[in-house]
């Protein structure tokens, strides 16, 4: 079965099998991710991982064998993205594996960016220890820190960094919010209101999480409704909190979602992906563009284009930009997206069965499967679209890809995004042949 979007829960059975009770690496989710990594005094190293990836599952013995070793001096732990997709959102996971540390400061992860072996781990770990020992020793608050923060100014307790909370008020809203280009959510709150201040630490928090995960695309706010009365007043608030998200061109709208950091930071990464560009379009003019590409995604979707000359520039652009607009559509389903010329990798069009029916053609590769699925129907937005639908929820009919395994792919030089040119022949001199003795010998 090719499955993409959805899993079955026979398939999460077999392959949630990547880390088990009996390893030292502690499973994390939702539920219990808070309490075990945000709240602990100790550091912790986190893998974000996917059963399906390739990469994760070859760093899988190496991670239980640095948790094995850093058993009680560092924890180690381990999160199916794939299923936990809200958690791995929160922390702005886009490929896998990815390995964060979480040490001093809980709210504000750092990337591990180290080899993926076992020694590599643990040094990095010791490495990251000995900076929280120091930390502590020099009086700076380490462990667990709980966002608290106060909307009217004040700093938390443990920093010295400045609130991402940003504070609105009657005379400031239109300014930041109306015309801006960003979204905003924007909390009206009362300074007595007891649910208010229930969500003070979580709304501050969540404001550090996204302004680092979406570059601050994504802003939180906060207005005093007991000050501000003509903001209050406009959007008719009633009660408080009152949560609403504004966005450029449009009425705002109530969130009405869970009141922790969590659901917070996964509602702002989605409007976050709402309005992000889509998945880049990569031309395979390597081995390391194709692996590295459909290594780290469920899917990628290849695309073989017709050869320059039979399309001049203004084809081929018209075809990218029917991937791209397909991309930019299914872009929450973190595919990767790829393309080359008819003839360039012709050995990787023989494994995906292209060729056969012409050019264009497009076929969705599940790397980890070695199954892939092909157009059959127009290379078109509509065609596309359709495609892509019956995939997303586990449809259409696939094959196993030529060899069970890629090709070599050959090194090109990428598109220089002009008309092709024929190649240029060399001239023949006429000049010393009596074109009248041409063919005597014949008459």
């Amino acid at each position: 079965l090719f499955v993409v979007g959805t899993v079955s829960c026979t398939l999460f059975l077999a392959v949630n099998g990547l880390y088990s009770a009996s390893d030292d690496v502690i499973e994390l989710t939702p539920t219990n991710f808070n309490k075990e990594v945000i709240q602990s005094e100790s550091l912790w190293l986190v893998e974000f991982y996917a059963p399906w990836c390739g990469h994760c599952q070859r760093l899988t013995p190496e991670w239980k064998k640095a948790a094995t070793a850093l058993k009680g001096v560092v924890k180690v732990g381990a999160v199916d993205a794939d299923k936990h997709q809200s958690l791995g959102g929160q922390y702005g996971v886009r490929g896998f594996p990815t390995i964060k540390i979480f040490g001093a400061n809980k709210n504000k992860a750092e990337d591990y960016q180290g080899g993926r072996t076992s020694d590599a781990i643990v040094d990095a770990a010791l490495s990251a220890l000995r900076s929280l020992v120091k930390e502590r020793l020099s009086g700076r608050s380490g462990g667990y820190s709980s966002g608290k923060q106060v909307f009217e100014g004040s700093r938390e307790s443990g920093g010295g960094d400045k609130k991402d909370v940003i504070e609105l008020t009657d005379d400031s809203f239109d300014k930041n919010v109306i015309n801006s280009d960003d979204v905003w959510m924007v909390e009206f709150y009362a300074p007595w209101c007891g649910h208010c201040k229930n969500l003070e630490p979580e709304w501050a928090a969540a404001a550090t999480e996204v302004k680092e995960q979406t570059k601050g695309k994504v802003k939180l706010a906060a207005v005093d409704a007991t000050v501000n009365q003509m903001l209050a007043s406009r959007y008719g608030i009633r009660g408080f909190p009152t949560i609403k998200i504004f966005q450029k061109g449009e009425d705002p709208v109530d969130y009405d979602g869970g009141r922790t950091r969590s659901d917070i930071i996964a509602r702002a990464l989605d409007l976050f992906s709402d309005n992000a560009p889509p998945p880049e379009l990569l031309e395979i003019i390597s081995e390391d563009v194709l692996k590295s590409t459909c290594d780290a995604h469920q899917l990628c979707i290849i695309s073989v284009l017709p050869h320059i000359l039979d399309t001049g520039a203004s084809g081929r652009n018209s075809y990218l930009d029917v991937m791209l607009k397909m991309a930019e559509k299914y872009k929450k389903k973190m595919w990767g997206w790829l393309w080359t010329e008819a003839g360039a990798q012709s050995d990787l069009e023989s494994s995906l069965g292209i060729g056969g029916f012409g050019y264009p053609a497009m076929a969705a590769v599940n790397a980890r499967k070695m199954k892939f699925a092909l157009l059959k129907g127009s290379f078109s937005e509509q065609g596309i679209n359709e495609f892509l639908r019956e995939l997303s929820v586990g449809r259409g009919s696939t094959a196993p890809v030529g060899g069970g395994a890629f090709p070599k792919i050959h090194s090109v030089e990428p598109w220089d995004g002009k008309d092709g040119e024929l190649p240029v022949e060399d001239d023949i001199d006429l000049s010393d042949v009596d074109l009248d003795d041409l063919g005597k010998d014949e008459l």
